[in-house]
């Protein structure tokens, strides 16, 4: 009888080997590397198999309800969820260190724990003491949540069977550790037996379970990416130390909208919800300067107004700077090519700082027209026009392209007051714009429109 073979896992960054080695080859990490047993039954093996029971089949036409949802009353985190909390849902949820993850889910867990269910808090970072004196300083020391702090996987699991609660929290995976695996709590193969018991536990009882997660330096969940695939919804809390907003992110969610986001403000009291947040990051805007242009643009199924600053100056450096704040540098980087290349415009010898004001990201590439017109207003020192709002994606060619939800981001702009749309051309305006909408087809008609240049 055939055995199968061990296999050799590298706890730090989980490569497979044929056999041990002192030092991984993946990720250079030295004694790292694992046995981890075979499975003694299984595809290819010699050992027969027990005839397991057959599984109900069904159809694509069958229909089910959809799945019941639980309000916390937050709703900003009601929304990135995707309506509510589903019953035995797993969400794993990220942030960087100190960004407000333990603030923001034990203010969602007592909000819960409001509306009738039996929440669990299980802190495996803090001591009971610390946790209460959080709970004291957000005003919800009398909310009905029972709190636990271990991090014994096995302990962890007897007692929610034991509970069977609505929801649990467990704060942080990576501090959980299971005796059946022989490396320490954080390593790869902790995190992801960890994360498939507790998930394997939310499907079997019926009980939702939210994961927190550390980040890598890179923001990544640390850890295997498979405990991303395990989850039923990811959720990243983003934000600047520097400003008072965080955003909530769902960049995974199988029962809502992905790309979805939540607006909050950190104040002394915790976290309170933002319900416009285009008012809110546009607040601070003032008499119009040069180097600053408004982005109409769209977060998850919400138009999100924002304000994106450019600064332009003249170098002493043989390599001038490129400093980007919560845009992509690769995108920034090809649109100054775009611009020299199509509209000659040069942007050598000159340093360019770029920002977008209240700490927030943008990825979407509709924001290309907004960032060149920032860029081009602070090189020509001429501002735009303050009740002008910009959207549209810039081709290699130097094309506009058109972008999704126009409408949506014309009824937001006419909401906060905007006049007038600067917009690609054969964009989809729906009907009864209310704004003044100029149609532009490339860049190099944009840029001698509002700067003479091109």
């Amino acid at each position: 009888m055939n055995k199968s073979a061990a296999s050799f896992t590298c706890t730090a960054c989980g490569a497979v080997h044929r056999k041990w080695a002192g030092r991984c080859d993946a990720c250079g990490a030295w004694n790292a590397i694992i046995e981890e047993a075979p499975l003694s039954k299984g595809p290819g093996s010699k050992v027969p198999v027990a005839r397991g029971r057959e599984i109900a089949l069904g159809t694509l036409a069958d229909v089910e309800p959809p799945p019941p949802r639980r309000q916390s009353g937050i709703g900003e985190f009601d929304r990135v969820l995707g309506g509510g909390l589903v019953p035995a849902s797993a969400i794993l949820v990220g942030g960087d260190p100190g960004i407000g993850k333990s603030t923001l889910l034990l203010q969602a867990v007592a909000g819960f724990a409001g509306q009738g269910l039996r929440c669990l808090y299980i802190s495996g970072e803090e001591a009971g003491a610390q946790v209460r004196l959080r709970a004291l300083r957000l005003g919800l020391a009398q909310a009905p949540v029972e709190l636990g702090t271990e991090t014994a996987l096995r302990d962890i699991l007897t007692t929610l069977d034991r509970v069977r609660p609505d929801l649990a929290v467990i704060d942080s995976i990576q501090t959980m550790w299971l005796d059946t695996v022989d490396s320490a709590p954080g390593s790869v193969s902790q995190v992801r037996t960890a994360a498939h018991e507790l998930v394997s536990f939310a499907k079997r009882r019926g009980v939702s379970v939210v994961l927190v997660g550390h980040v890598t330096k890179e923001g990544q969940i640390a850890g295997p990416r498979v405990i991303e695939h395990m989850v039923d919804t990811v959720l990243y809390f983003e934000g600047e130390r520097g400003h008072p907003f965080r955003i909530l992110r769902a960049v995974k969610n199988r029962f809502g909208p992905t790309d979805e986001i939540g607006v909050f403000e950190m104040t002394g009291a915790g976290l309170a919800e933002v319900a416009n947040p285009s008012a809110l990051f546009l607040s601070e805007r003032g008499t119009p300067a040069p180097g600053a242009a408004v982005f109409a643009g769209i977060e998850g199924t919400r138009p999100l107004l924002t304000e994106i600053q450019a600064l332009v100056a003249p170098s002493s450096l043989g390599t001038p700077r490129r400093a980007v704040v919560g845009l992509d540098s690769a995108r920034l980087s090809t649109i100054l090519a775009v611009l020299e290349a199509r509209c000659g415009i040069p942007f050598a010898g000159m340093d360019v700082f770029l920002n977008v004001a209240g700490g927030l990201r943008v990825a979407e590439p509709a924001a290309d027209l907004a960032v060149a017109a920032a860029l081009l207003s602070a090189r020509e020192d001429v501002a735009l026009p303050a009740e002008t709002v910009i959207f549209g994606e810039i081709s290699l060619s130097g094309a506009l392209r058109p972008v999704s939800q126009t409408e949506n981001r014309l009824k937001e702009a006419q909401k906060l007051g905007f006049s007038r749309a600067i917009a690609p051309a054969r964009s989809k305006l729906g009907a009864g714009g209310g704004l003044d909408v100029v149609q532009m087809t490339d860049l190099t008609a944009f840029t001698g429109e509002f700067f003479g240049a091109g």
